[in-house]
């Protein structure tokens, strides 16, 4: 068990719509007690499906399971509400949620993580940072390819395992299957399906500022699967307008650094407001004109290189194949982009 964690193991733990109701914490000896100071939690669920229906009554009259997100109007005055008709987390191999199995999420040795943090080490200075993390990456030699269903040990970063014959996997296949009501128009759904689908190297990191009175963060999504698709059936999974296909899809997403944390705060009229603050301009003449070290000021342009060069600080995606209906369109990157400056601000559209 790794120092400093307290990871809460099961076997079977957390098991829903499955055939097994039962969880069960797994005794800890002495010798393992000793090495938990209460530092942060570890959190591995296995054998782990879930799956939440539509609000439909069953055919056979069970009660159905309502989700819906109501309180919405469109800009012509009708009332808006979401119906999520299905939500699934399974074992891959699922046929877009129509075969749900069981699968693990996290490893003991690499479990996800609820800590505080102290800041110092993560270049947030002297302060306590709550973070919630999913399993880390690893060293290549010892992890597996991110995208690959097949892949073996020593094959990439990350630390969770693809689905064999012998083994259920911690890549999950995850689903959402919603419609879009809009006053009595019921005709727009989307379905989103992501197969082995992995999470590795992604956090939130939380903590509050003095100045601004603020809450402020980091976020990291890693996700990463060899096929994400969007198309539109109806309910029944007919119908179907062209699918959106994406293969071999791998989305590295940093908004936020120590540099440039993101500030979360609600205005005046209580709209919700996202803004990562553009980075601080260098004083007159502290870089030269040629932009070179050896006419600037060295620790104002060491600043900046390591700001312009630091890959912890931007984003990328990769799509092996990207193809609509029968359309094929091939791969698509977009490679180091840098958020200097953004703010994400609601309005409020009702008339």
């Amino acid at each position: 068990m790794p120092h400093g964690l307290f990871t809460l193991m099961a076997a079977a733990c957390l098991l829903f719509y499955s055939d097994l109701g039962w969880s069960e914490l797994e005794r800890m000896n002495d010798a393992e007690l000793s090495e938990v100071d209460g530092a942060g939690l570890g959190v591995v669920l296995e054998a782990f499906k879930f799956s939440h229906g539509t609000d439909v009554p069953g055919a056979n009259g069970e009660q159905a399971r309502i989700f819906k997100i109501g309180g919405i109007t469109s800009t012509d005055g009708r009332d808006v509400d979401i119906t999520v008709n299905h939500l699934y987390i399974s074992g891959s191999g699922s046929n877009y949620g129509q075969n749900l199995g069981p699968v693990n999420l996290g490893r003991l040795i690499n479990p996800y993580r609820i800590d505080v943090v102290d800041g110092n080490t993560i270049g947030v200075k002297d302060k306590a940072v709550l973070e919630f993390a999913a399993p880390a990456m690893v060293d290549s030699a010892q992890g597996f390819d991110c995208t690959s269903a097949a892949a073996v040990a020593g094959s990439g970063p990350c630390s969770s395992r693809p689905a064999t014959t012998d083994y259920i996997g911690e890549r999950p296949d995850v689903g959402l299957q919603m419609n879009v009501a809009v006053g009595s128009d019921r005709s727009a759904n989307i379905n989103i399906h992501a197969v082995s689908a992995v999470i590795d190297g992604s956090y939130l990191r939380l903590w509050g500022d003095n100045d601004r009175r603020q809450m402020v963060g980091q976020f990291r999504l890693n996700f990463y699967s060899p096929e994400l698709s969007i198309h539109a059936c109806d309910q029944n999974g007919e119908s179907c307008g062209s699918r959106v296909l994406l293969t071999d899809f791998a989305l590295e997403l940093a908004i936020g650094n120590e540099l440039q944390p993101v500030f979360f705060d609600v205005d005046g009229t209580g709209n919700f407001v996202v803004e990562v603050a553009a980075i601080q301009q260098p004083a007159q003449g502290d870089i030269g004109a040629d932009g070179l070290r050896g006419s600037s000021d060295a620790a104002t342009w060491d600043f900046y290189e390591d700001y312009y060069t630091n890959p912890d600080y931007r984003s990328n995606l990769r799509i092996g194949n990207f193809s609509v209906s029968d359309r094929d369109f091939g791969s698509a990157r977009v490679e180091g982009m840098l958020i200097q400056h953004l703010e994400i601000r609601t309005r409020d559209l009702a008339p």
